[in-house]
C-alpha cells in the first residue's frame, strides 16, 4: 500500500517531482500544525493512500507539505487556507480541493487516479455524458444538503485556530483597509492567529455571512465564537485591554504571532 512522504525543503520537493513517471498522479497535501482540520484530513489521506498499491511505475505518489514552512511552494499553488489538496500529473495542475470535506477529496483523487492523463470529463460526479448521441444528464445537488455541508465546513474553519481572522487578502498583503487595521491590532498585541482569505473562496465568503449572521469582513473569531468586525474588536480592547491576552505569543511562549 502507498504511504505519505513529508517534504521538508524545496530541494526535496524538486527532487521528488523530477523523479516521477509522467503517468504518476502526485497528491500534495498542504497542512499547518495549528489547524485541527488538518489532523482530520491527515487521517483521511492516510486511509486513502493505503487503498492504492505500490506499482511500477507508481500510479500515485503522496506527499505532505507544511504550508507555513515552505511558503514558496504554497504560494506557487495559491494556497490561502489549510487543509488544501493539489493534484498534479506530469507537471500539469489537474485540480485543487480547499477545506476538510473527505467526500470531495476522495472524489477528486479517485477521478484522476483512474485516468491516464486524459482530460477529465467531469469533477466530483456532477455531470455525465451519455453515449450513443443521447443528451447529457446533469444531477442537481439538493440545495439544503449543500448548505448543510457548507455550514459543517464553516464550523470547522472558524475553529481551525483559537483565534481565526477571516479577511480580504493575507496578513502580508491585505486587500482592504479594515483588514489591514485588524492585522495591525493582532500584531500589536502579539496574537498568534490563523487566517482565511475570503477572496479566494466565494463559497466561504457568502456562506459565512449567513453562518455568522454578520454581513461584512473582516471577521474575528475566538474559540469558535464570533467576536465581530473591526469596530467591535476595538471596543472590546478599549473596555478590556487584556481581552486577547490569553492568545498572545508571550502568554504561550511561542515564537510567531501570525500563521500565514
Amino acid at each position: 500500500m502507498s504511504s505519505i512522504e513529508e517534504i521538508s525543503n524545496v530541494e526535496a520537493w524538486e527532487k521528488h517531482v523530477s523523479s516521477l513517471h509522467p503517468s504518476t498522479l502526485l497528491i500534495v497535501s498542504f497542512h499547518a500544525p495549528w489547524a485541527a482540520p488538518c489532523a482530520q484530513m491527515a487521517t483521511v489521506l492516510s486511509t486513502l493512500a493505503s487503498e492504492y498499491p505500490v506499482t511500477e511505475p507508481p500510479s500515485t505518489s503522496w506527499v505532505k507539505i507544511n504550508a507555513e514552512e515552505l511558503s514558496d511552494i504554497s504560494e506557487a499553488y495559491n494556497v490561502t487556507a489549510v487543509p488544501f489538496l493539489v493534484l498534479i500529473r506530469n507537471g500539469e495542475l489537474l485540480e485543487t480541493v480547499s477545506g476538510s470535506s473527505a467526500v470531495k477529496v476522495r472524489n477528486a483523487i479517485e477521478s484522476h487516479a483512474s485516468k491516464t492523463g486524459t482530460a477529465a470529463a467531469s469533477h466530483n460526479g456532477s455531470a455525465a455524458a451519455v453515449k450513443n448521441g443521447e443528451a447529457e444528464v446533469t444531477t442537481e445537488e439538493d440545495p439544503e444538503k449543500k448548505k448543510q455541508e457548507l455550514f459543517r465546513r464553516l464550523g470547522d474553519l472558524v475553529k481551525a485556530a483559537p483565534v481565526m481572522l477571516f479577511m480580504k487578502g493575507t496578513p502580508s498583503e491585505p486587500k482592504c483597509g479594515f483588514s489591514r487595521q485588524m492585522v495591525g491590532i493582532l500584531r500589536d498585541n502579539a496574537i498568534k492567529y490563523g487566517f482565511f482569505n475570503i477572496l479566494a473562496d466565494d463559497e466561504v465568503r457568502q456562506g459565512l455571512k449567513e453562518f455568522a449572521d454578520w454581513p461584512t469582513f473582516p471577521q474575528l473569531w475566538v474559540d469558535g465564537e464570533l467576536v465581530g468586525g473591526l469596530d467591535i474588536v476595538k471596543e472590546e480592547l478599549e473596555s478590556n485591554p487584556d481581552f486577547l491576552k490569553p492568545y498572545s505569543v508571550k502568554a504561550n511562549g511561542e515564537g510567531s504571532a501570525v500563521a500565514s
